[in-house]
Formats: C-alpha cells, structure tokens, sequence
C-alpha cells in the first residue's frame, strides 16, 4: 500500500498565511501577486510557495494566468448560494434531531457565550465572526451524526469569506446575538417546528447580505480591519 504524501511543512505555512490573508481581506478578489513577491516575503523559496498556491487553486480560492502570475479569485455568488441552501438543510436536520434527543443535549456553552445581557456581548468583528462559525458548528456536532458534521466543517470553510463581512456592520451582531438566543431557548424547550423556522430565516438573512457585498464594500473592510489593528 503506498504511503501518504508528506505535506511540506514550509508550504503549509505559506499556504495558511495567503489563505488567512484572503479570509481577513487583505488579499482581495483581483488582486494580483508573484511567486517571487511571496517567497521574498515569507523567507522561503519558490518550490513550497508553487506548493501552497497550487493546492489554493484547487480550492478556488486563485488564479494562475500565462505570463500574468497569481490573482484571487472573484466571488461566485452562483456557487455561495447552493452552499448556503446546502447549510439550511444540514442545519434544520440537526435541530430538529437535536429538540428529539433523549436526553437533551448538552449545549451549556453555547447557553455561557449567548444567553448574555447587552453588555456582555462581544462587539468585536472577528470575533464574533468565530463565535457565530462556532454556534452553528455546535448544534450540528451535537447532533451526533460525525459524516454530517464533517461536511457541514467543509462547506462553513467555503463561505467563510464573505460569511465575515456581515459582523462589520453594528445592527449585524446585534441581530445575530438576539436571533442566536431565540433558536437556542426553542431548541432547549423542545420546539423543533419554532426553532427550524426561525433558523431557516436567520440564515436566509445572512444569505441575502451576502448578494449585497461589492468590491467596494471588500476594501472598505480590510481598511476598517486594518484601523483596528485586527491581524
């Protein structure tokens, strides 16, 4: 049996860093760059950068053109959409799972980080940015189907880019803290129907925001992360 290719540790690396880059939008879609300019930066050489930017464009995220090097590539907002409906159903699958257990689940932390007052909430884009990943990761692992949890983890990877632009926007988080913490008491009382409702709006909602996003919304938020020293 053959074994399993090693990762280069140094492509790794580089990989993480434009692919984190991406998601904190400072590499933005059209933005162009060399394999030289990379390995400079990163103080490696050409072989693991040619690795990492490779394996981004199998994932879509670039672009390779003849002659013109690298750019990231433009949003398909075709493909988000059948990702997001692809969401919805993992999700409303897992609440209604989840208000059928017996015994319930164990959802304390998710009850710690939303079932807060105001002025406990986190305001802080990024951060609610995970916390929000991580809310809607929890239901869905906790109910304990793992082959649905992983592609729920791929496909919450996918969208991750534009999924982040919604928390730049202050009536955003607040919206996201209230409806979290509707969904969350629905499920905790057993009420699949009120609570696969509810969910099925909430991420509705963000989907929509979604198709309102533009190149000059993507520069107005990386210079907002930018000012606020986010990196």
């Amino acid at each position: 049996m053959p074994k399993p290719k090693q990762t280069n540790p140094l492509a790794e690396q580089v990989y993480s860093k434009v692919k984190q880059a991406i998601f904190d939008f400072e590499l933005l879609p059209g933005d162009r760059f060399t394999e030289n300019e990379l390995a400079e930066q990163h103080g490696v050489s050409r072989t693991p950068v040619r690795d990492a930017l490779y394996r981004l464009q199998r994932e879509g995220y670039l672009e390779v053109g003849f002659r013109s090097g690298w750019s990231v590539s433009p949003f398909d907002f075709p493909r988000f959409d059948e990702l997001y409906d692809l969401r919805i159903m993992i999700e409303i699958a897992s609440v209604e799972r989840l208000c059928q257990m017996d015994p319930p689940p164990d959802l304390d932390v998710l009850k710690r980080q939303w079932l807060v007052a105001k002025d406990q909430r986190v305001t802080e884009a990024r951060l609610i940015a995970a916390l929000d990943e991580a809310f809607h990761s929890t239901l869905v692992r906790a109910a304990g189907n793992r082959e649905i949890a992983r592609v729920h983890e791929d496909l919450t990877e996918k969208i991750r880019i534009i999924r982040r632009l919604d928390f730049l926007k202050s009536n955003r988080i607040e919206a996201t803290y209230d409806e979290h913490a509707k969904i969350l008491r629905l499920i905790l009382k057993r009420q699949s129907t009120e609570a696969t409702i509810l969910l099925r709006s909430h991420v509705t909602q963000s989907k929509n925001e979604v198709r309102k996003i533009t190149l000059h919304m993507l520069h107005q938020a990386r210079e907002a992360i930018a000012g606020a020293g986010v990196g």
